[in-house]
């Protein structure tokens, strides 16, 4: 975990460091915190395989789609409503049978230019959801074209 503050704003970065399906257990401090409102203070970075590589899409709420580690925040946080920022990391190749290969396998290079390039973007879009919320951010960052998520 890292904390710090960014235009007077507290904020944390918290990487799990459990298994991917046992990701919400890092929110319990949060939850012990009357003030915390998943809605408002919660931003998950996760990757899908739904979205293309060289993709983004920020969600204010929704299901976890299949993904153990959004289902694990929900069971955590028992609700669905605080925001995401998917990455596309897909579509899976047909040739590989499962999906914990394919997710947990090394990026090609092309992949990781891709992936890379989306940095500054997604740093801003993270920048707009901390000053304006989720609503702005989304409307601003899901508007370019991309392509159409699943979801």
């Amino acid at each position: 975990m890292a904390s710090g503050h960014h235009q007077g704003q507290a904020v944390a970065v918290v990487k799990p460091q459990t298994y991917m399906n046992r990701s919400g257990s890092v929110l319990a401090p949060f939850r012990s915190d009357e003030s915390f409102d998943p809605s408002r203070d919660l931003l998950v970075l996760v990757d899908d395989v739904a979205l293309d590589v060289g993709t983004f899409r920020l969600r204010g709420a929704g299901s976890a789609g299949g993904h153990n580690g959004l289902k694990s925040i929900e069971g955590s946080l028992r609700r669905q409503d605080y925001a995401r920022l998917r990455i596309g990391i897909g579509p899976r190749p047909l040739e590989v049978d499962d999906l914990a290969d394919f997710v947990l396998d090394r990026l090609l290079p092309a992949e990781r230019q891709s992936l890379d390039a989306l940095l500054d973007p997604m740093a801003e879009a993270v920048e707009c959801w901390l000053a304006d919320g989720i609503e702005r951010a989304m409307s601003r960052f899901n508007r370019t074209e991309r392509k159409k998520d699943p979801s």
